[in-house]
């Protein structure tokens, strides 16, 4: 693995981000929004944080899942992504430069998040390594959507419904009981009873076993793509 080759990758994600700064709306969006909820909307008995752990859930389902497959199908479109294979660029150097400089964007809205919801100390560390899990988790899964598609419009048209999914199905599975039964093999939905069982009761090793499941799944269906060259 090359370091070098890892580091020239996040540097160009930096410059394309400069050069469409549009794509940092929703990066920005759902933290703003728990900022504005939690601090204009008081509701008696609602639970603290509430609005921080709706958007959080939203965040992780749509913010680094739709930018890693548009980040990816756009490179295909631009020869870049089929120039880097030909450059020996390894499927685990790509994702790691790529992936790092997502992470790094959506750890700002994490720590935002924290701060919103009133986590401090030992609380904060906790909340901000669920919300880690759930973005790399995001990233995997939209790295592979990136790949499997032809172009941006076959992206678009994959990511936006599966991001919907992962997105709502924890808000919905609160009023069905049917959809919880789906729900709770999703990342999503584990990421947000683990953020729930920070100031509520503790989450048992099932919501470790689906995570790690999600994860391993999805980085390895990502390094088959990329093994296979399905870049169209």
């Amino acid at each position: 693995m090359s370091i070098r080759k890892i580091s020239a990758i996040f540097k160009k994600q930096i410059k394309d981000t400069f050069k469409n700064k549009g794509v940092l709306v929703q990066f920005i969006m759902f933290p703003l929004m728990a900022v504005i909820m939690e601090g204009t909307i008081k509701i008696e008995n609602m639970p603290k944080g509430y609005f921080v752990l709706l958007f959080a859930t939203m965040f992780i389902g749509m913010s680094p899942l739709i930018s890693m497959a548009a980040i990816i199908s756009e490179e295909k479109e631009k020869n870049t992504l089929p120039m880097l294979m030909m450059s020996n660029v390894k499927a685990s150097e790509y994702l790691i430069g790529v992936g790092s400089y997502l992470y790094l964007i959506c750890s700002i809205g994490t720590c935002i998040f924290g701060v919103v919801g009133g986590y401090k100390d030992a609380d904060f560390a906790r909340f901000f390594g669920i919300m880690s899990v759930g973005i790399l988790i995001a990233i995997a899964i939209g790295a592979v959507i990136g790949l499997l598609c032809k172009n941006q419009m076959a992206e678009t048209s994959i990511s936006v419904p599966v991001m919907i999914i992962f997105s709502f199905l924890p808000m919905i599975s609160m009023f069905n009981e049917t959809i919880g039964k789906v729900s709770r093999f999703t990342y999503s939905q584990q990421i947000n009873n683990l953020i729930s069982s920070i100031r509520g009761e503790a989450v048992g090793i099932e919501s470790i076993i689906i995570l790690g499941i999600n994860l391993v799944v999805v980085v390895g269906l990502f390094g088959v793509a990329y093994r296979r060259r399905e870049i169209g």
